[in-house]
């Protein structure tokens, strides 16, 4: 998305500009999807329907990428109003939960590829970590893309996205509703 709204989102552009893209199959899709359950040593112990995963905060395995520009401002997103967790939240990284015998790497080249149409973009490993509160309980790879796009939101997961330089990004945060779980596992680790 330009500044003018009619294209993918230029670096620099700090406005939010909403994307188009229906998701209201995603949301039916997504509940009946297979996940792993793991224990605290990533080992898979059982697999169960998403919506399992989610209504019992079973412990499951996710990968979160982070979107920097050419001119080093983070790509952020505010989430569909049907996601499971956080919905019409902002997120600071593209991502979500990994299928059932992917691995890592590969889950994180199909988020980005689902959610921002982008794909061939070197991905950066930047961590493992842990989040957990009383909504998810996640084990995580954190990843670095370095592109200007052109990106797709064509998946309707990202409703709106803006590009934010890390010296207004404090103040970007403390404005709205953010995914703590991105906010944890992906800023500490971001090469700023």
């Amino acid at each position: 998305m330009s500044g003018r709204g009619d294209g993918p989102p230029e670096p620099g552009d700090a406005q939010g500009h909403r994307v188009d893209g229906d998701g209201s199959m995603r949301a039916a899709e997504a509940a009946g999807q297979m996940v792993e359950v793991v224990d605290a040593s990533g080992r898979v112990v059982r697999t169960v329907p998403r919506h399992e995963m989610r209504s019992g905060r079973l412990r499951h395995r996710c990968v979160f990428v982070a979107v920097i520009g050419s001119d080093g401002r983070l790509l952020v997103h505010r989430r569909a109003d049907w996601k499971d967790t956080a919905p019409g939240w902002w997120d600071v990284a593209l991502g979500g939960v990994v299928g059932t015998g992917e691995a890592w790497d590969d889950a994180a080249r199909r988020e980005l590829a689902e959610e921002a149409g982008v794909a061939g973009v070197t991905l950066e490993r930047l961590g493992a970590g842990e989040y957990a509160d009383g909504v998810v309980d996640e084990l995580a790879e954190v990843y670095l893309a370095r592109t200007d796009g052109p990106f797709a939101f064509a998946d309707g997961e990202v409703v709106e996205v803006a590009w934010v330089a890390r010296a207004a990004l404090d103040a970007w945060l403390a404005e709205r509703p953010v995914c703590p779980d991105s906010v944890a596992l992906v800023l500490p680790r971001l090469p700023w």
